[in-house]
């Protein structure tokens, strides 16, 4: 599988060297501008090359800043020096769509992408393993339940939370607080698991340990892959596209019994399934011209439909009803309510 990364480095000098030139010229600039989501990364890479490759635009840039970093770029304002699209693997967060009407980025549309899963994976030189939601929140979470109380996690091997699991360090590279892996993982895994438990107050408790055995491993998805091949003891979160990729080198663990497979995902059987997401700023319509382009070419059956190349890289695609409806939105440009978001 082929993924088309466009890298960051050193782009952002680049880019406001640019933007400025053109923005003095003729108020336009030709280059799209897209950040976030690492997860959106290679699907948004891939419709930026085939951009690049088929029309008179330039290849757009697309940075991995995480949803978080993306949309708060993305909400600074409507200036040439703020991005045009930002990509989300969660759906942009009501303080977020505030903090970008108080900055006067007040005509957002949403466009839905399709699934992915959250894979917890492992070296592929280990025995498969299955886990359970509430095993994986008992190893990271930062307190947990003992004799009735809650106390700071004791757990250092797998085997101390179930004798049937591996006696193997606790040790898991995951995303940072910007990712919206991170925020999916912990409302799918850690919310899901103890917003139901008397002992936490009946409400979701999602405070990952800082003892170590939870390592922030940035938002390059790639290298968290890549420390799995070395640290072999150890497990990895990451989107499902990055799983399949690497097939020969990781395996993911089935999670309450499913499998992460496109099927499950799609469907929702497996338990750690979110959605993709870009938000377009429309004020930037006529100043980024590619910008139209862009976005039919990534809503198009040809990237996300069934059919779509996207699926070839790791996409779980929408069913076609949903397609079409998402499609037609995007199209219209419809203009992101709050009362959407709740």
């Amino acid at each position: 599988m082929k993924r088309f990364a466009i890298s960051s480095i050193g782009l952002a000098a680049v880019m406001a060297a640019t933007m400025g030139t053109a923005y003095a010229d003729n108020h336009t600039r030709e280059q799209l501008r897209i950040v976030g989501s690492s997860t959106v990364f290679p699907f948004s890479s891939y419709v930026a090359e085939e951009l690049g490759t088929t029309t008179e635009w330039p290849t757009p840039v697309v940075e991995s800043t995480g949803s978080g970093g993306g949309m708060k770029l993305f909400c600074e304002g409507n200036g040439m020096d703020t991005p045009d699209i930002t990509n989300a693997s969660r759906r942009m967060k009501v303080s977020e769509f505030k903090r970008c009407q108080e900055n006067g980025v007040t005509d957002i549309t949403e466009a839905m992408v399709g699934y992915d899963g959250i894979a917890f994976a492992q070296s592929t030189t280990n025995d498969p393993i299955a886990l359970t939601r509430e095993q994986i929140a008992m190893a990271l979470l930062e307190k947990v339940p003992q004799d009735g109380e809650l106390v700071e996690n004791p757990y250092t091997k797998w085997s101390e939370i179930d004798s049937s699991l591996p006696n193997r360090e606790i040790r898991v590279y995951g995303p940072p607080t910007t990712s919206g892996t991170r925020d999916a993982f912990e409302e799918l895994v850690l919310e899901a698991v103890t917003e139901d438990m008397d002992i936490y107050g009946g409400e979701g408790y999602t405070n990952i340990r800082k003892d170590g055995a939870y390592i922030d491993a940035g938002e390059n998805d790639n290298l968290i892959v890549q420390k799995l091949e070395n640290d072999t003891e150890a497990f990895g979160i990451f989107g499902y596209s990055f799983l399949e990729e690497n097939a020969d080198k990781i395996s993911g663990a089935s999670i309450d019994g499913v499998k992460p497979k496109p099927e499950a995902i799609g469907s929702g059987e497996y338990p750690v399934s979110r959605s993709l997401w870009f938000y377009i700023k429309n004020s930037h319509a006529e100043e980024v011209p590619a910008m139209a382009d862009y976005v039919k070419l990534f809503m198009s059956d040809k990237m996300i439909s069934d059919l779509g190349y996207l699926k070839g890289i790791g996409l779980i695609p929408m069913p076609e009803e949903l397609l079409n409806e998402w499609q037609e939105k995007v199209a219209d440009r419809v203009e992101l309510k709050l009362s959407d978001l709740k």
